[in-house]
């Protein structure tokens, strides 16, 4: 499974969507399912995928789909 699809199957799964979502539109509260708690399940599990512990400023600031992208970029995470 490649990093992309991983990092899908981590928003598809803890925001329970469908991969249709997954894109520049898909953003914190934009569904009832990201909401504080859903955003650090999402965290949690994107760490535990790739391993990485991120750091807070970072969770502040994963503010969207996209945005998530350019952060675990920083952890050497590609797509």
């Amino acid at each position: 499974m490649s990093n992309i699809e991983k990092y899908d199957d981590v928003f598809i799964k803890s925001f329970e969507i469908d991969g249709s979502m997954l894109g520049v539109d898909l953003k914190y509260q934009s569904i009832p399912t990201w909401d504080s708690v859903g955003h650090m399940s999402m965290v949690a599990a994107l760490e535990d995928v790739f391993n990485i512990m991120l750091e807070t400023e970072d969770i502040i600031d994963f503010s969207s789909y996209e945005k998530g992208k350019e952060i675990l970029a920083k952890y050497e995470v590609e797509f």
